[in-house]
């Protein structure tokens, strides 16, 4: 597959925000809908690969639920970048491909990737604010309400202190690592 190769990542947490997605990982999309991932749960208790003491979010196999969330077009290129923010190379998450029914064409499958992991931790929450900028994704993206009035529903705690100086170290990171990228395109 070519670097610019046309790929589909489908997105449940943080980065259905643009603002997360475009803006702190710094990846561009040709296009976004909304759609049902079936057979999947979402789960918020997924610990960080430094302890800061809150969860985030991941999504298991469960017969019995569905997540809805967004299908970006991207390239495989890009895709490649969400690996590496992501932490899929250090294990951190697991690149799968899924089926997912965009709400727009319940008739329509498509074969996405996504991240997954299997580290659980039950005693983790997800923080307030990373909360906010999943329902702040979902309702930019047009998720339904009843999707929406359930992500409201899961119990949060206030950002740790450790959260609060680390995500500034991550951000310039990531920020450089995306002047780079923009360097060699």
């Amino acid at each position: 597959m070519t670097p610019t190769a046309p790929v589909l990542y489908f997105a449940y947490g943080s980065n259905m925000q643009t603002a997360t997605f475009s803006g702190r990982r710094g990846i561009p999309f040709r296009r976004a809908r909304p759609a049902r991932a079936t057979g999947w749960r979402l789960v918020l208790d997924k610990p960080p690969l430094v302890s800061i003491g809150e969860g985030f979010a991941s999504i298991v196999p469960d017969t019995a639920a569905i997540v809805i969330g967004v299908v970006y077009e991207i390239t495989a290129a890009d895709l490649e970048h969400v690996d590496l923010t992501e932490g899929v190379l250090i294990d951190n998450y697991r690149r799968v491909q899924i089926p997912v029914t965009p709400l727009d064409a319940p008739e329509e499958v498509l074969h996405v990737h996504t991240l997954t992991s299997e580290r659980r931790d039950p005693s983790l929450l997800p923080s307030d604010r990373y909360m906010g900028l999943i329902v702040a994704g979902a309702e930019e993206h047009g998720l339904p309400a009843d999707w929406i009035a359930f992500l409201r529903t899961i119990p949060t705690r206030p950002e740790s202190a450790e959260s609060k100086r680390f995500r500034p170290v991550l951000d310039d990171v990531m920020r450089r690592r995306r002047d780079d990228d923009s360097d060699e395109r």
